[in-house]
């Protein structure tokens, strides 16, 4: 028995949309992306607040930030295999509107309950944002585009961290921080009337009947089996070994950037508005590795391409070697220093890791296989990261627990390690014709 065959790629070379209305989409869609970030990251310029009012423990506020890492993890995949059968446009606004309404509620929430339902809401509306915005924006572009925007769309999520914490901060100074979340969602509220008076199913449609059905229909052949999806996803080692040392170095980025704000109010006597600022800068640097990185890997493996291997495996290394140093020399402007050149290195694998995942899996299951990427990178990192923290410096103070947190970075390297030696080289291309013929 052999598996259905793939599904190809119809989507026009020039969509029919006008070119105005496509930038349009694109502004409005990365404006929601700011306001995904936003609404996620927000919560870390006020932890010393919410620490002071509500006598939270570390871990207590590890726990608010992880868990709508957690949630989006846990539901990326099922989400958008439903907006791709009930609509993208329909469901990216309801999405929008949960994450904007369940971020009002953190603002007026009472205590650490309540706090926590509403970040948890927050993480089912943002769960499936990242891939179905996406295929709506590289629906109405040519295909020559699509790495640019590619990029952009990934590198908004650092941009919209940086203005959540930021903005967050400067609010919580200055008005208190329940009117962080408040102008927060007030944003997110703005764009969805925008987005949803302005993007809908019909105008994205191009208006030949033969491009529909690719661009606003779900396929109309049978779907693949999901048992054929899954060899696909984990038919080599080095997939595994992908997915594992992707979050595992992103349980850097999770922990250390989350706990930014508290470590430079606790550690440098900054303010509220001072230490939001300051560590939005972190995160924009881990935004900026990620593409730096990843321009940087494309170059070196031209020519080479199984070298990418150990380009992650060096960033991962690097980005460990200068936060260990960082941590255990004084607060100072060489230590800020170092922490900004290991954040930019942590961040560098997204880009290898993307390349080789899509390298290994078939063109029709690439979207399932990053959404299986996005679920190893929240549950093994984004997740955990700024728990773990946090129940580690409850026990052995902030800076004691930055010490451990970089040594990820060593099991992430070590997984690269293992799937660069088991089946590097294999293709998940075959992999499901090699199960059906079993």
């Amino acid at each position: 028995m052999h598996p259905p065959e793939a599904e190809t790629d119809r989507l026009p070379e020039t969509p029919a949309v006008s070119r105005s209305y496509a930038w349009l989409v694109f502004s409005l869609s990365f404006g929601l992306l700011l306001s995904d970030y936003m609404s996620r990251h927000v919560l870390n310029a006020v932890f010393p607040s919410l620490k002071m009012e509500w006598g939270l423990s570390d871990a207590q506020m590890g726990a608010l930030s992880g868990i709508v890492a957690l949630t989006v993890g846990l539901l990326t995949i099922p989400l958008s295999l439903l907006a791709d059968r009930w609509g993208r446009v329909r469901s990216l606004t309801l999405m929008a509107t949960l994450w904007s309404v369940a971020t009002l509620g953190c603002a007026v929430s009472t205590n650490f309950g309540e706090m926590l339902a509403a970040r948890l809401v927050v993480g089912v509306g943002e769960a499936a944002y990242g891939s179905v915005g996406t295929a709506v924006v590289l629906s109405v572009f040519p295909r020559r585009q699509r790495a640019s925007l590619s990029g952009a769309l990934m590198a908004g999520g650092a941009f919209g961290a940086v203005l959540g914490m930021a903005l967050g901060g400067y609010v919580a100074a200055r008005m208190g921080w329940r009117w962080s979340f408040g102008v927060t969602a007030l944003f997110g509220i703005v764009l969805v009337v925008m987005y949803r008076s302005t993007v809908t199913e019909q105008r994205l449609r191009p208006a030949h009947e033969g491009q529909r059905a690719a661009v606003a229909q779900p396929p109309a052949h049978r779907p693949m089996p999901f048992r054929f999806v899954l060899k696909a996803l984990f038919c080599t080692p080095s997939l595994a070994g992908l997915y594992a040392g992707s979050g595992l170095q992103l349980f850097i980025m999770g922990g250390v950037l989350s706990w930014m704000p508290s470590y430079l109010n606790r550690y440098y006597g900054m303010t509220l508005d001072r230490s939001g600022v300051t560590a939005a800068v972190f995160v924009l640097i881990g935004g900026v590795g990620m593409i730096v990185c990843g321009v940087l890997a494309d170059r070196l493996t031209r020519h080479r391409p199984a070298r990418v291997w150990r380009i992650a495996i060096a960033y991962s290394l690097i980005s460990c070697a200068l936060l260990a140093v960082a941590f255990r020399i004084e607060a100072g402007d060489l230590q800020l220093a170092l922490i900004g050149a290991g954040t930019l290195f942590a961040g560098g694998t997204a880009g290898p890791v993307g390349a080789m995942v899509a390298g290994q899996t078939q063109a029709s299951i690439h979207a399932t296989a990053f959404a299986t990427l996005t679920l190893a990178n929240n549950l093994l990192g984004l997740a955990p990261g700024p728990v773990v923290l946090g129940v580690l410096a409850d026990r052995i103070g902030l800076l004691g627990a930055l010490r451990v947190v970089p040594f990820a970075a060593l099991a992430a390297a070590l997984a690269f390690a293992l799937g660069a030696g088991r089946g590097a080289g294999r293709s998940g291309r075959d992999a499901v014709s090699r199960a059906g013929r079993r």
